[in-house]
């Protein structure tokens, strides 16, 4: 009977399954992206319909991504939302040459049911409730470069009603959603992927920062051909259609 049980537990667990050699779903081999918050949607159908792999996404802040590079963390692409990581990435050795494939918008967002802020300068007033990225991150130093434009008495105000500073843009999204805060500074894609929740508020064109994002293959790689593969779907094909339909905007000319 003990031999019986046992042989019908192994059949069990064999059942259940596990990543085969590859890492990969069925006979596809696997292959692990790491992107920003912002990319979500976007990689999310990108890697859906990348038929040559079954793509493992991970998302966070682009600098809590590249600290996990910088500390052995093996994704097979890593995809920021600046230029600014995966460049220095590659002078320290840690990926291949990075590719700039999207560009984005930062806007001031609020709730859609809200009348607090209407334009930039609301933000100054006494009582207003500001969600920002954190200063590491994409969206943060963003946000910084924007404010450092402002004249400095409205800049010192606005800064003052900063009441957190986030580890992503999803952090600033969900302050808002939840009515935590008045106003947050995110991408436009942000505030097309929030539908009817959040509406945008367009900075004026001397205050606006160019937004870039960079895409690298990670040294290392186990499936370096598929993961030059997927960074080219992102320059020219279907990832490019994907980045489109989230609301990006093609890479910002030098």
């Amino acid at each position: 009977m003990r031999r019986l049980a046992r042989l019908a537990l192994l059949a069990v667990m064999a059942g259940c399954g596990s990543d085969d050699s590859s890492g990969g779903s069925g006979d596809k081999p696997r292959l692990t992206v790491s992107a920003a918050t912002s990319l979500k949607p976007a990689m999310a159908e990108y890697g859906g319909g990348f038929d040559r792999a079954a793509v493992r996404l991970s998302f966070a802040g682009s600098d809590e991504l590249a600290a996990q590079v910088r500390q052995g963390a093996n994704p097979d692409v890593f995809a920021s939302a600046n230029t600014k990581l995966p460049d220095q990435l590659y002078k320290e050795g840690k990926v291949l040459k990075p590719k700039v494939f999207a560009g984005n918008r930062l806007v001031l967002a609020v709730p859609a049911d809200s009348a607090k802020v209407r334009k930039l300068d609301d933000l100054a007033k006494p009582g207003i409730r500001i969600a920002a990225g954190a200063k590491a991150v994409p969206v943060g130093s963003y946000t910084r470069e924007v404010l450092a434009r402002l004249p400095a008495a409205k800049r010192k105000a606005t800064e003052a009603n900063i009441r957190s500073n986030e580890p992503d843009v999803g952090g600033v999204v969900g302050k808002l959603t939840q009515g935590a805060v008045d106003a947050g500074f995110v991408y436009i894609t942000d505030v097309v992927a929030a539908g009817d929740k959040l509406t945008a508020v367009e900075l004026p064109d001397n205050l606006r920062p160019s937004v870039a994002y960079g895409v690298a293959v990670v040294k290392g790689t186990k499936q370096p051909a598929l993961a030059r593969a997927f960074v080219d779907g992102l320059l020219d094909g279907k990832g490019t259609d994907a980045l489109q339909r989230a609301g990006f905007e093609p890479p910002p000319t030098v």
